[in-house]
């Protein structure tokens, strides 16, 4: 019961709706798809916050003219809003996965070492705004990384077999490679026919391959089938492996072996058609249904109504500010002088006063900044305060000036200026740093491992 709410639905569910809320705005899409049809593949992938690391003109003195004509081609059906809105997200508040490199097409000319098409996440250190980077990764080890944590591609994470999750010219296959379980979510009805492109790639036609069920289950399934006339079945593998033959097995991608979270959407009724990316929802028409109940947002109310002195006041934007227009200027001047001199000031200042400081769409704007959409976050501050207004202290700017921090601390990142997490240099002057959800994996595992005093009732 832990995973659920009252009401039934799963907590990564509503983690889902709020994603899809807010991780990838119209806005976004509506520039990132017009620059695309124009081909503007570089200015589609700017609107989408992907930076681009790759250069085609050293791509082609290294790789050659097929791999490069390839690689644009790529770049050109490259639709970097629906390769962010398939992106993999981590609980509580649905970010992208931090430090993943995740391969989104492999390349081979004659003679030559594969290469990948691959995009990266920065460590959730540096992961304000939420941006990705493209990038070329050679299988020798060449290609320069950077200080990315995990440079390498990861094999649980590839979107290489799932082109239709971010070639927009393939998205219509996203119906057809999609599974609808009802009593789960494990995709298991389309296992087989992903093990079977999963066992291609890896050049082999049958086999044992794993399916990561959890943080310390695997299930090993054999695909198999009658003859190659049939459609493939798997199984349970007959024997049991040792430990390392297991972990060299190929591994099921997390998008073939878990429902669409948008299909787990649709049939919980919380979120229309509609709503979904434009690609992905004329590829799921038959899957609508009536509208789906939105994600409470606050919004402007103009004016406000206030209870002062007896009457019924309006609080609404007049020429750019957050104002009490009920209120003579003059005896507002005189209220503030007194409120400034420690008297109590007006309901209509009070409620001003609350509204810069925690106003009720503060949880949208929060969400909004968590998800790299400050444009958004700052025009829904703009409409509940104007956008002449002086932003007080409170909850409202902490959030604004922590945003804005932590993308300095991104800037470093990108520079590579700063290559760890900063409080890792107070680790090593001997002091503990504060466990956040911004500390690296590795560090923050080795300090959870060091003894701690037990606390509690002594007697």
């Amino acid at each position: 019961m832990a995973a659920h709410l009252a009401n039934g639905i799963p907590t990564r569910l509503l983690m889902w709706q709020r994603v899809r809320e807010y991780a990838v705005p119209p806005s976004m899409i509506e520039t990132s798809t017009a620059r695309r049809t124009a081909g503007d593949w570089a200015g589609a992938c700017a609107a989408a916050r992907v930076d681009v690391d790759l250069d085609l003109r050293a791509v082609r003195q290294r790789h050659g003219t097929e791999v490069t004509a390839r690689l644009r081609a790529d770049l050109r059906r490259l639709a970097p809003d629906l390769l962010r809105w398939h992106m993999p997200r981590i609980a509580p508040d649905g970010r992208l996965r931090p430090g993943l490199t995740l391969s989104l097409a492999r390349y081979r000319a004659a003679g030559d070492l594969p290469v990948q098409l691959v995009v990266r996440t920065p460590p959730a250190w540096a992961d304000a705004g939420q941006r990705m980077s493209l990038a070329l990764w050679e299988e020798s080890g060449a290609s320069p990384a950077g200080h990315h944590p995990h440079p390498h591609p990861d094999r649980r994470f590839r979107l290489d077999l799932h082109r239709h999750l971010w070639d927009a010219g393939r998205s219509g296959e996203l119906a057809r490679r999609s599974a609808v379980d009802l009593d789960s979510s494990w995709a298991r009805a389309r296992w087989a026919a992903e093990a079977e492109l999963l066992c291609h790639a890896e050049g082999r036609t049958r086999g044992a391959f794993t399916v990561r069920l959890d943080a310390r289950r695997r299930a090993v399934l054999e695909l198999v089938a009658p003859d190659d006339s049939h459609a493939p079945t798997f199984r349970p593998l007959a024997r049991e492996l040792p430990t390392q033959e297991v972990a060299g097995l190929p591994v099921l991608p997390e998008a073939a072996a878990r429902v669409l979270p948008d299909l787990e959407l649709l049939r919980a009724g919380l979120i229309s058609v509609g709503r979904l990316h434009p690609l992905v929802g004329a590829a799921l028409p038959k899957y609508g249904s009536g509208p789906a109940a939105s994600v409470p947002v606050a919004g402007t109310r103009d004016p406000h109504r206030v209870e002062c002195r007896g009457e019924v006041h309006r609080i609404a934007l007049r020429d750019g500010v957050l104002s009490a227009v009920d209120h003579d200027p003059a005896q507002l001047r005189r209220e503030e002088l007194l409120v400034a001199l420690g008297g109590p000031p007006l309901p209509c200042l009070r409620a001003i006063d609350a509204v810069h400081r925690t106003p009720e769409a503060l949880p949208a704007v929060r969400d909004r900044l968590r998800h790299g959409d400050v444009v958004g976050a700052l025009d829904v501050v703009e409409g509940l305060l104007g956008p002449g207004a002086v932003l007080r202290d409170g909850p409202l700017r902490e959030e604004l000036e922590s945003a804005a921090v932590h993308r300095i601390d991104h800037g470093l990142y990108r520079s590579g200026l700063v290559d760890e997490h900063p409080a890792a240099e107070v680790a090593e002057e001997g002091r503990r740093p504060r466990l956040d959800r911004r500390m690296p994996h590795e560090m923050r595992r080795r300090l959870n491992r060091r003894t701690r005093p037990r606390t509690g009732l002594h007697f």
